[in-house]
């Protein structure tokens, strides 16, 4: 069975953060990410995981202003300091609690850029952070999005990020699979893993269509979940779904591997 982890992003929506830590463990997991927990001070943050007996995985940058269009410092030329910044923070932040992860996010490619100015800063930056992180215990994750949720960003496959992997050429800087973006992308989710298992740090899961949970949509999560095992990938696998309706009638699809779906109180 795979590690499941709860996306405390995304799940439990209904409940402010604090709630959503009591949820994710009274449902059984056992580790959960947290994509941007910059809004509240890290003992805090520290504090609900304690609480609950929890493993922190995983944050993100602060990157792409989705609101103002953004596109984030690690991709652009000029602003390196502005990043290193943004990766000193996440990084404090993901040492203080406990992790293990940090997404690097990218953003999509600005008028007036190429793609190829674009990627020689992100590696850039990536080769200038990812000793510091090594020497924490910290993996750089880099997650190929999908055009159409993201239009532009910067990349969009796994043979792309493999590309800006290598070209970094640190062992501590790893593909997030995420089957959602992959899935608009890519599809072929038994060869591509296969293909891509010697560079996956992290595996993130939701339906397509709508992002949500996996009972719903056009795969077969229970077979793909099986076929991880089957290929021996022994990381996290994170639910990053937003509940299609009630949070806990959702996590029906947790209870064939051991988790609780009945309501707290």
């Amino acid at each position: 069975m795979p590690k499941f982890a709860a996306n405390l992003s995304t799940m439990f929506p209904e409940l402010e953060p604090p709630a959503r830590f009591r949820a994710a463990a009274r449902a059984g997991f056992k580790a959960v990410e947290f994509l941007r927990p910059y809004d509240w001070p890290q003992k805090e943050v520290r504090g609900w995981l304690d609480d609950n007996g929890l493993k922190f995985l995983l944050l993100n940058t602060l990157g792409r202003g989705t609101a103002t269009g953004d596109p984030g410092a690690s991709i652009i030329p000029g602003r390196e300091a502005q990043f290193r910044e943004i990766f000193d923070l996440a990084l404090d932040y993901v040492t203080a609690l406990g992790g293990s992860m940090i997404h690097v996010t990218a953003g999509a490619v600005p008028d007036g850029l190429t793609v190829e100015a674009c990627e020689r800063t992100f590696v850039g930056n990536l080769k200038a952070v990812s000793a510091l992180a090594a020497d924490a215990g910290i993996t750089l994750m880099l997650e190929p999005l999908n055009t159409q949720s993201v239009p532009g960003y910067l990349h969009t496959d796994t043979a792309h990020t493999r590309r800006i992997i290598e070209a970094v050429g640190a062992p501590n800087v790893k593909l997030q699979y995420d089957f959602f973006h992959m899935q608009i992308m890519q599809g072929n989710h038994v060869e591509t893993l296969a293909a891509s298992l010697d560079i996956i740090g992290h595996i993130q899961f939701s339906s397509v269509p709508g992002r949500h949970e996996p009972q719903y949509g056009e795969l077969n999560f229970s077979y793909l979940f099986e076929y991880l095992d089957q290929m021996g990938y022994d990381g996290w696998v994170a639910g990053e779904y937003g509940p299609k309706g009630d949070s806990w009638d959702g996590l029906s699809w947790a209870v064939p591997y051991g988790f609780n779906a009945e309501r707290g109180t």
